[in-house]
């Protein structure tokens, strides 16, 4: 089966909604049922690749056949497209000015992934991330303020990690610093912080007299978060994955969620292969 893995590095804010009301939030992002992580639904992933597919088509650098790639009514598409998971989510520190955050079952799931899509990483030990509550595995010494709360650092080696985690990211000057910001922190403190973390915006319509018309409250997911979703080849159609992975290559930019004319939903776009997909 042909594969890859694509990484989404969050350039601007996203909002991957739901389309409904929670609670006190008029507009949430889509998330996980079992576990309330934010995610990317897949149905939404594969409709902002074609859009994007038919936009280079339009502007004339890309010629792919659109229906076979994506699917039509009559049949289904050669590429499927996984949701768009959680790996990293950008916390507000005191220490520095944020860290990369992220738990073992995250990791977990993303090497369970990786063997999925066989696609090669640095392997990393899971077991050295059996952490409390309260205790963080990063670099340095003393303690570690995420939001409003401390952990206490339990100096780890972070490299194999953060090199499992590189082929996510498009740009070198994030590869040079996710080590060093990295985090991880038990399960069930990482879930606090998806459930919590995230902005809440005011928005507002006013009419001709500034007066309002309609005031509702957003959810956004932060710029710098990182996604990745697996792409996968129907059987005999490996090239159509390859000329989709190719495009992207050229042009390593993706707009995914609402808001596109306000300047939301943009993310770099790098993906590995886990098999030749010129065979």
């Amino acid at each position: 089966m042909a594969s890859t893995i694509l990484g989404m590095l969050a350039e601007t804010n996203l909002h991957p909604g739901t389309g409904q009301v929670s609670v006190a939030v008029d507009l949430p992002v889509a998330r996980e049922k079992t576990t309330d992580y934010p995610v990317i639904v897949g149905s939404s992933l594969k409709g902002a690749l074609r859009d994007s597919v038919e936009q280079h088509q339009k502007a004339g650098s890309s010629e792919l056949d659109i229906e076979k790639m994506f699917g039509s009514p009559n049949h289904a598409g050669a590429v499927a497209v996984t949701d768009g998971r959680l790996l990293l989510l950008p916390v507000r520190s005191l220490n520095s000015h944020y860290k990369w955050v992220t738990c073992p079952y995250l990791l977990e799931r993303y090497q369970r992934d990786c063997g999925l899509a066989g696609v090669p990483v640095e392997t990393f030990d899971l077991q050295s991330f059996n952490l409390k509550d309260a205790e963080a595995a990063g670099s340095g010494k003393g303690r570690l303020y995420l939001e409003d709360a401390h952990f206490e650092i339990i100096e780890s080696e972070l490299a194999p990690l953060a090199e499992a985690i590189k082929p996510l990211i498009k740009h070198s000057s994030v590869k040079k610093r996710l080590t060093e910001n990295l985090v991880v922190i038990n399960d069930q403190e990482f879930s606090f912080y998806a459930r919590y973390a995230l902005a809440v915006n005011a928005r507002n319509q006013l009419d001709e007299q500034k007066i309002s018309q309609n005031l509702w409250y957003e959810e956004t997911i932060p710029p710098d978060t990182l996604f990745y979703a697996l792409l996968l080849a129907r059987p005999g159609e490996e090239s159509s994955l390859g000329s989709l992975v190719e495009l992207f290559r050229q042009h390593p930019y993706l707009q995914v969620g609402g808001n596109e004319t306000i300047g939301q939903g943009w993310a770099s776009v790098s993906s590995f292969t886990g098999v030749n997909l010129d065979e």
